[in-house]
């Protein structure tokens, strides 16, 4: 029986959450928020300033097994809400994400030993939120299992100071995680040495385990591609008078590469290209930064879930040439609405660029590959509805069901 621990409860976490209860191993499920059915949550996520609740809902054969420590990250919400940014500034803020998971991780901590008496024979905890989880597990003789979303902190870290000498006035649009404090990072590290068993979506974020974790039990299974309800069924080729509208989709940082496509934007204006960048996100500087950096984009602001589906079947490629991910949804998302793809390995999807007939795979900090790319489709506008079915059909074959199944099946092993 294995216990789970999430304070928010992302895909990933509720795929594993699912495929546990599935197979009757799930021991308890720990969060801070859950909205079911009829439930106090889920009543408030109906008035209209308490909707992100509703954000919180969980399948309700997951209902018996949860239980909840929802202060801190209530205090974050309403301090989010009201813009009370020192409450929620990165790891020094009361209610940061950071004291939000080390609260949450204490409180879990403190209920393992009742639960190893119920039968829990392993704890699957998150990275940031598993050292004192992990510390009182192993004291219990409990399985400890790492799920690492992204590349370790050491390679993320060294990428990030990398970009902002490669690229200083990008700086600004790096993030919180160039500035952690010793302390957060030395967490980390000891979360990765308590450590029995480390889950990550693809290749990218397991090789970046330092060389002293390499021999630890990994487990490798690629996240499931959003459900689409409107998942085209054919492409109609465009109008090619008409601009190639090229989408990019993510925080507007450099840690996802945006600086080097507006550099191959650049390239090909020089050309006279006939070619348009839509970017949809949210800022990490103000928008003069942006364009001042590569004034002809187009700016899309966030919007509901649909309508973010339309704008990607409104645009002919999808490009995201990230310096660190773990492994972005985004990808599998446009590419089910029919988007061919130009991505970097670090994107954490290698392994959805058939090349030539589902996209392209460029390296990092390759402007002039990206701009060789998005050239190529330009000339071969002709191919990108054949492509598009090819991305499609790509996209459907990762499920979260085989994502949390391939998991569940490879700990089953080794606890039985």
């Amino acid at each position: 029986m294995i216990i789970v621990s999430h304070p928010t409860g992302n895909a990933n976490v509720r795929a594993i959450a699912n495929t546990l209860v599935s197979q009757n191993m799930l021991q308890k499920f720990y969060t801070s928020i859950a909205a079911y059915p009829g439930n106090m949550w889920y009543k408030l996520g109906g008035i209209k300033p308490l909707a992100d609740f509703r954000r919180r809902s969980f399948n309700e054969k997951l209902e018996p097994y949860t239980q909840l420590y929802p202060w801190v990250e209530i205090g974050r919400m309403i301090a989010l809400k009201m813009k009370l940014t020192k409450l929620t500034s990165h790891e020094a803020g009361k209610f940061s994400v950071d004291n939000s998971y080390k609260s949450f991780d204490k409180y879990v901590a403190s209920k393992l030993a009742a639960q190893v008496k119920l039968g829990a024979k392993a704890v699957y905890a998150y990275e940031d939120g598993a050292l004192e989880t992990f510390t009182e597990a192993k004291k219990l003789g409990l399985l400890c299992i790492y799920d690492l979303p992204i590349a370790y902190w050491e390679t993320g870290r060294r990428l990030m100071l990398e970009e902002a000498l490669r690229l200083p006035q990008w700086a600004v649009t790096l993030g919180g995680g160039i500035s952690d404090s010793e302390a957060k990072l030395e967490r980390k590290r000891k979360e990765m040495e308590l450590a029995d068993v480390v889950v990550g979506p693809g290749s990218f974020v397991l090789d970046s385990l330092p060389d002293w974790a390499k021999n630890k039990k990994q487990i490798m299974s690629p996240f499931g591609s959003p459900k689409v309800e409107n998942r085209p069924a054919s492409i109609s080729k465009k109008d090619e008078s008409k601009p190639l509208k090229v989408l990019f989709v993510g925080s507007m940082g450099q840690r996802k590469g945006l600086g080097d496509l507006f550099d191959a934007m650049k390239i090909l204006k020089t050309k006279n290209a006939n070619i348009q960048l839509i970017v949809l996100g949210s800022l990490q500087a103000p928008l003069s930064f942006y364009k001042n950096e590569y004034p002809d984009f187009i700016h899309e602001l966030n919007r509901p879930h649909n309508q973010v589906l339309d704008l990607m079947r409104s645009c002919d490629v999808f490009c995201l040439p990230s310096i660190v991910e773990g492994r972005a949804l985004v990808m599998q998302e446009a590419m089910s609405q029919g988007l061919p793809i130009i991505i970097t390995p670090n994107t954490g999807g290698a392994d959805l660029v058939d090349e030539g007939k589902t996209g392209f795979l460029v390296p990092i900090r390759s402007p002039q590959k990206i701009a060789e790319k998005l050239e190529w489709f330009l000339n071969n506008r002709s191919q990108i509805p054949a492509m598009a079915l090819n991305a499609i059909a790509l996209s459907g074959e990762y499920t979260w069901e085989s994502y949390g199944t391939k998991v569940i099946d490879e700990l089953s092993v080794l606890l039985n």
